[in-house]
C-alpha cells in the first residue's frame, strides 16, 4: 500500500514515529516530505514545497494530511501566522485539486487557548496576557480585564480567520473532497471560545475530536481499512469517567473516540475480541511527573491477557506510570504484545498506540525487528526519559542515565543492542527527546 503522509511538523513523535510504525509492515510504502521542509518550533514549513510534494506523488493510494502544515506552515504557526484569509484560501486551493482524486484522511486544528503566560508556541503577547486571554475565553468572553484592546482584537481576528478556513474545509467535505475530515480540539478545557467553535462546526455536520499531534497517526490507522475487534480493559474501571489533563472529555470518551476514528470495532465481550486494549487509567485526577502533580500509582495485581493486547498508559500525562511498567515488563511475550505508549496527553498516547496496532495486525510482511525497535523507542522515551531521567532534571547529557533502562528493555523485548543509542533535543528543549537506534 502506497501512503502519502504530511505530518504537523518535524518532531520525532510526528515525523519519525510515523515512519517507525509503517516499517512494521514491509508492504507499506510511506512517502513523507523531507524533514528540512517541515516546520519546527521557530520555523514554518515550506508551504509551497508541501503542495509541490503532493503533486509529485500521484500514485499514492491514500493521503494522510495535517492541513495546518499546508495552510499555515504547521500546528504552531497556525496560532502565530499573520497571513490574511484570502492568501491562505489561494494556497490551499491547489491542494483541493489534488485531493479530489485521492482517497484522503485529513485534519485541521481548532486553535487552542493555553492557560499560561508562556509564549514559546504562541504569539508574542502571550507572555504577558496568556492567562488573561484564557480567563476571557473561559468566562464566555465576559471578563477582558487587563487585556489591551489591540491585543484582544488581534487575537480574535486570528481565531476568526482560522475558523473561516475550517468552514472552508467543511464546505469541501460537503462537495465530496474528503473521505475523512477531523477538526481537532488541542489542549482543550471544558469550556471556552474553542469549545464553542467546535460546537458551531458540529452543528454544520463536522466531526471533532479531542487531541491534535496524534491524529495523523490515528488517520494512518484508519487508512488501513481492515477490521479489528477490540475489548477495552481499564485498570481503574470505576474512574473511567474522570477527565484527563488537557482534555474536555472523560478518559472513556477519549478511548472510544480514538478507536472509532482509527477504524476499530469495539466489543463488550472480551471473548469476541481480536485484541484487548489495556488502559492504565488514573484515580480521580491524572498525574504529571514534571509538573509535580501526583496521583495514586498503580498498586494492583495485573496479569496480561491471554490473547493479543496493547497498553495505553495514561495514569500520568507526559510519562509512564513506573509502578505499572515494572509489573508489565516481566510479562511481555512478543507473540501477544502489540505495543505500549505513554506519550504526553491521553489522546496522544491512544492514537499513536492504535496506529502501530493496526499496522502490525494487518501486516502483509511483518517485520518483527521493526516492531521491537518501535517498542524500544517508546519505552525509552515515555518511561525511561519522561517518567525518570527528565523528572530528575538531568537532561543535557543523558546517555549514562539511560543505559540501565536500555539494558532492562533489551532483555524484556529481546532487542539486541548492537550499537550505542543516542539522544538529542531537536527543538532545543527537554519536552521532546529524539531516541536514535
Amino acid at each position: 500500500m502506497k501512503i502519502c503522509f504530511i505530518p504537523i511538523d518535524n518532531r520525532p513523535v510526528c515525523y519519525n514515529l510515523a515512519k517507525d510504525i509503517a516499517a512494521i509492515d514491509e508492504d507499506i510504502e510511506l512517502f513523507i516530505p523531507q524533514r528540512e521542509f517541515l516546520g519546527d518550533l521557530k520555523k514554518n514549513a515550506d508551504m509551497n514545497e508541501m503542495i509541490r510534494w503532493v503533486e509529485k506523488h500521484p500514485k499514492c493510494e491514500a493521503v494522510v494530511i495535517a492541513l495546518d502544515t499546508v495552510a499555515y506552515g504547521g500546528l504552531i504557526p497556525s496560532r502565530r501566522s499573520n497571513d490574511e484569509v484570502n492568501i491562505i484560501k489561494t494556497r490551499i486551493g491547489r491542494l483541493k485539486v489534488f485531493l479530489r482524486n485521492k482517497k484522503n484522511y485529513a485534519f485541521s486544528s481548532i486553535m487552542r487557548i493555553s492557560n499560561n503566560n508562556y509564549n514559546e508556541e504562541e504569539k508574542y503577547y502571550w507572555k504577558d496576557y496568556g492567562e488573561k486571554i484564557f480567563e476571557y475565553s473561559y468566562s464566555g468572553m465576559k471578563n477582558n480585564d487587563g487585556i489591551p484592546p489591540e491585543i484582544l482584537a488581534d487575537y480574535l481576528r486570528t481565531r476568526l480567520r482560522n475558523y473561516e478556513i475550517n468552514e472552508t474545509y467543511l464546505g469541501w467535505q460537503k462537495e465530496g473532497v474528503f473521505d475523512t475530515l477531523i477538526f481537532s480540539k488541542d489542549d482543550c478545557a471544558p469550556q471556552g471560545i474553542n469549545v464553542e467553535e467546535a460546537k458551531r462546526l458540529e452543528a454544520q455536520g463536522a466531526t471533532t475530536k479531542t487531541g491534535a499531534d496524534e491524529i495523523p497517526l490515528t488517520l494512518l490507522a484508519r487508512a488501513i481499512e481492515k477490521e479489528i475487534k477490540v475489548f477495552v480493559q481499564y485498570t481503574e474501571p470505576e474512574f473511567k469517567h474522570s477527565v484527563s489533563n488537557y482534555e474536555d472529555v472523560s478518559i472513556e470518551q477519549s478511548v472510544l473516540g480514538q478507536l472509532e476514528l482509527g477504524g476499530f470495532t469495539i466489543v463488550e465481550d472480551e471473548a469476541e475480541a481480536d485484541l484487548v486494549l489495556v488502559v492504565n487509567n488514573f484515580v480521580e485526577k491524572q498525574g504529571e511527573h514534571v509538573m509535580g502533580w501526583e496521583t495514586q500509582p498503580f498498586n494492583k495485581t495485573f496479569t496480561v491477557p491471554d490473547k493479543p493486547y496493547a497498553v495505553a498508559d495514561v495514569r500520568y500525562a507526559n510519562g509512564a506510570d513506573n509502578d505499572f511498567v515494572n509489573v508489565l515488563l516481566p510479562q511481555i511475550d512478543l507473540k501477544n504484545f502489540y505495543g505500549y505508549s505513554g506519550w504526553n496527553t491521553s489522546a496522544n498516547t491512544l492514537g499513536s498506540l492504535l496506529a502501530g496496532v493496526k499496522v502490525r495486525w494487518n501486516a502483509g510482511q511483518y517485520n518483527e525487528d521493526a516492531f521491537k525497535r518501535l517498542q524500544m523507542i517508546r519505552f525509552l522515551d515515555d518511561w525511561a526519559y519522561q517518567a525518570n531521567v527528565r523528572v530528575n532534571g538531568k537532561t543535557p547529557d543523558i546517555a549514562d542515565l539511560m543505559r540501565p533502562y536500555e539494558e532492562k528493555l533489551s532483555k524484556a523485548l529481546g532487542y539486541e543492542l548492537t550499537s550505542s543509542i543516542t539522544y538529542s533535543y531537536p527543538w532545543k528543549r527537554s519536552f521532546e527527546v529524539e531516541v536514535s537506534l
